[in-house]
């Protein structure tokens, strides 16, 4: 089951003691910040986490799954996020 931003908030306020109000406003501040900065194209490194890279997607040949017909996709940037060591490492329990 997947943690939620709702899960991520109690788990603030409980690990804290933070109001729900103040670790509501805390989780969506933060949140914010990640998605402006993204935005604006920088990426997000987040130390011993991961960071989010900003990549360009150039304009390419795709195809309509339902019809088969071919066409031109736009460009777009898309984000991806890239683990760091220390997170691999605690997800394949060999943390140290």
């Amino acid at each position: 089951m997947a943690m939620t931003k709702e899960k991520i908030i109690d788990t603030v306020r409980q690990e804290l003691g933070f109001p729900q109000k103040k670790s509501t406003e805390l989780i969506e501040q933060l949140l914010e910040t990640i998605k402006s900065t993204l935005a604006s194209g920088e990426d997000v490194l987040v130390s011993g986490f991961g960071k989010f890279c900003v990549n360009e997607k150039n304009e390419r040949r795709g195809r309509n799954p339902a019809t088969g017909d071919s066409m031109m996709l736009r460009p777009r940037r898309v984000v991806t996020f890239k683990c760091s060591g220390k997170l691999r490492r605690k997800i394949n329990g060999n943390e140290i």
